[in-house]
């Protein structure tokens, strides 16, 4: 990986704040992983997320960006040589013609509110207005970024440089894997098991449900191969419905040791639900979701969770509450009109 020199390393922002020895800078490779985990872990007590991060996920999430190329596209913050903050720019087009110009980044609490944040986001969007103009497109563009509830320090920033919110996502969590409902699946539906030769009619099949969800965004191959070297698969607990040589819906389980060592739980996560179009309506969803719930309870889980957007045009968010999920945390997604 190409490792920047010094002098083509240094940000001039010329909205900086005057903090004591504060200086930018860009991405310098392989060695920053460490430092953006530092500030990932530093950041998320105060803002009551719950994550894990490792320099092992972050190279491995790094190594299959697309629509950024981070010596371009990030930017660090330091204070007398230590990492405090640092964010990252990323873009992708909607079938609706919108394009989302994606921003996101972290501030150590100790440096917050002294305009650092809000220095990083004026460059972020200085960025992506260079990437903008580089796209021949006449359609809307957005700058997008999020929040979860306890990230107070970005919502307030958000809504201070314009940004409003435009829908929200939930985590839910089943508490407990008992009294888990009954739920056939219909007739002539049927769950296989996983073969590896099944894995992109697997992927295929959820890309087509998705589509019509809000903000999908047609995938590229880094994120086929992202599906394929996600750290935490286990297609035993996959449950994939087929009706005869066609995938109809899937729900891919997996869980997460780390996290589960971190918070003291033993969670398992019912996740990538999806059902394609023609088979809808029919009870599949459901029935893969119980499934799930059993698969991971026989794993050992005491809990079960799961991300949905609360504004699912078909039903999902109902669905989860209906199968004993309650809400945990929520996510405000932001978004501001370029001008």
């Amino acid at each position: 990986m190409t490792t920047l020199t010094p002098t083509t390393n240094a940000l001039l922002l010329p909205d900086g704040p005057e903090v004591p020895g504060l200086t930018f800078r860009r991405f310098r490779g392989e060695t920053d992983y460490l430092h953006m985990v530092a500030v990932l872990t530093g950041c998320k007590e105060a803002d009551q997320v719950e994550r894990v991060d490792s320099v092992e996920e972050i190279a491995r999430a790094y190594s299959l960006l697309r629509n950024c190329d981070p010596y371009q596209d990030m930017i660090f913050a330091e204070v007398d040589g230590d990492v405090i903050g640092y964010g990252r720019v990323t873009w992708a087009a909607e079938p609706n013609g919108q394009r989302l110009y994606i921003n996101f980044g972290w501030v150590l609490p100790a440096w917050r509110r002294r305009g650092i944040g809000q220095a990083m986001l004026r460059w972020q969007e200085r960025r992506l207005r260079e990437i903008a103009a580089q796209h021949p497109h006449t359609g809307p563009r957005l700058f997008t970024n999020a929040a979860w509830d306890g990230e107070q320090g970005r919502h307030a920033l958000l809504h201070n440089e314009g940004y409003r919110p435009v829908t929200y996502g939930a985590i839910m969590v089943r508490p407990d894997l008992e009294n888990i409902p009954e739920a056939p699946l219909p007739p002539g539906v049927e769950v296989r098991p996983v073969k590896p030769e099944h894995l992109r009619a697997i992927w295929d099949a959820a890309i087509e449900a998705f589509r019509d969800h809000w903000s999908f965004v047609e995938p590229g191959e880094e994120d086929y191969q992202n599906y394929l070297s996600f750290p935490y698969t286990d297609t035993s607990l996959w449950r994939i419905a087929w009706e005869g040589d066609q995938v109809v819906g899937q729900v891919r389980s997996f869980i997460n040791p780390d996290e589960n060592a971190e918070y003291g739980r033993q969670r398992g996560w019912t996740e990538d639900i999806s059902v394609r179009k023609p088979w809808r309506r029919r009870g599949i969803a459901r029935a893969l979701l119980v499934q799930s719930l059993h698969a991971v309870k026989e794993r050992g889980m005491t809990e079960a969770a799961l991300g949905v957007h609360t504004e699912n045009p078909n039903g999902a968010f109902q669905l989860y509450q209906s199968v004993g999920f309650e809400v945990m945390r929520m996510e405000t997604v932001y978004r501001k009109p370029m001008s």
